[in-house]
């Protein structure tokens, strides 16, 4: 057998050094190198998290941040939308980030989070009307817009005010119109509880998911004792 020449330019054998594994991968010049100043997992930027229970029967969906159980849009589903569509539209308008992050169904996967909400959302349904008072809410908000819906969540389940009612208990009485606009802009119905307004001659008025479920909600909370004028 003939042994190759002797190369000066090779290294000269290392006794230290681990023997080749043929089983290891390849190194691949394409993978980026490992950055240890780079952040680790985020959960502010996980999907958000969509849950859907059945309250005075229709379905209402609730999408919230796993991070913190915060509510960032809410309401029911209906005829002309059954999947509630229009509420990720309407929640990814007012906030960009929900659109980055995307929405998940709360019960997928093996792993999936406790869910506080349902089990808020459930109580409420089941005639606990209460539960929903602790539930966190995260909306984009403009300051007199924030103290309207901080105002809302101070009408107690069994209570109705109109608009008038609701701007005074939002520090600024003249601005009716205001908070009628605040009341429009709410995201997370129910929980921020627009469904508690009713008209100063005493009927319920409008409600984006229809009168007739706005008259079930608050029967189920005990706000109605007699029949009222609809629209």
């Amino acid at each position: 057998m003939t042994r190759a020449p002797h190369d000066p330019t090779r290294a000269p054998h290392d006794p230290t050094r681990a023997p080749h594994d043929p089983t290891r991968a390849p190194h691949d010049p394409t993978r980026a190198p490992h950055d240890p100043t780079r952040a680790p997992h985020d959960p502010a930027r996980a999907p958000l998290r969509r849950t859907v229970v059945d309250i005075v029967g229709a379905p209402f969906h609730a999408i919230w941040s796993p991070e913190d159980g915060a509510l960032r849009a809410a309401g029911f589903a209906t005829e002309a939308d059954p999947e509630a569509r229009s509420l990720e539209a309407r929640l990814r308008a007012a906030d960009p980030t929900a659109a980055e992050r995307g929405i998940a169904d709360a019960s997928a996967g093996a792993a999936a989070p406790a869910d506080p909400v349902a089990e808020a959302l459930r109580a409420y349904a089941s005639g606990e009307v209460a539960a929903i008072d602790a539930l966190a809410v995260r909306q984009v908000e403009t300051p007199f817009r924030g103290d309207v819906w901080r105002a809302l969540r101070g009408v107690r389940a069994g209570r109705a005010v109109t608009y008038t009612e609701l701007a005074a208990l939002a520090g600024r009485p003249s601005a009716v119109r205001a908070a009628a606009s605040g009341c429009a802009n709410n995201l997370v119905a129910l929980v921020v509880p627009c469904h508690r307004i009713v008209r100063a001659d005493g009927g319920l008025g409008g409600y984006l998911f229809g009168v007739g479920l706005k008259e079930r909600l608050l029967r189920h909370e005990g706000a109605l004792q007699h029949e009222l004028p609809l629209g």
